[in-house]
């Protein structure tokens, strides 16, 4: 398990990096996104990973792996979002993004480790494409929650989804640093 913990905060501090520096380019640009856009922003990232997989060549010159650094990313956005839905702010302080980001991340991490207990590190095992599935998979279940307006019955909600999201996208990460 401390292999993987030592991982997953290489994986995260390198979409960590990313996402400071685009904060710095864009500001938070992305506050104007609604969870339904997120959503899809994230879709879209992960259905060309399953493009790239399926047909095994790729036409534009960016690499799966910044996808699934996005899907990180946008799922932690995703997340601030739900966290200040009622933050009518534009523009926040890169200092309380920061913060927030590693709020939820070591969220996402805490459930890693919790889950990575109790099914004994199965992903180590599983195919890079199949936690692509999952994250498409987890994505149509956002979009329904989103259709449903948030409303379940007995489900988890989007932010569970998000997070399972991050995870799978790290663990692709990792296996393909391996």
């Amino acid at each position: 398990m401390n292999k993987t913990a030592s991982q997953y905060e290489t994986a995260i501090a390198s979409c960590k990096d990313i996402f400071i520096k685009k904060m710095k380019d864009y500001g938070t640009a992305w506050r104007i996104l609604r969870t339904s856009s997120i959503t899809d922003q994230i879709f879209i990232k992960a259905q060309r990973i399953r493009n790239i997989e399926d047909k095994g060549i790729q036409k534009v010159n960016e690499n799966i792996r910044s996808e699934y650094i996005g899907i990180v990313n946008y799922s932690i956005i995703g997340l601030i979002q739900v966290g200040l839905k009622n933050d009518n702010r534009m523009e926040l302080p890169s200092e309380e993004v920061s913060r927030l980001y590693d709020n939820y991340a070591n969220e996402a991490k805490n459930l890693m480790e919790n889950k990575n207990h109790d099914y004994g590190e199965a992903w180590r095992d599983m195919r890079v494409s199949s936690l692509t599935d999952l994250i498409l998979m987890k994505l149509l279940r956002i979009k329904q929650i989103e259709d449903n307006r948030g409303e379940t019955l007995i489900s988890e909600g989007i932010d569970a989804n998000f997070h399972d999201m991050i995870n799978y996208a790290v663990f692709a990460l990792i296996k393909l640093n391996e």
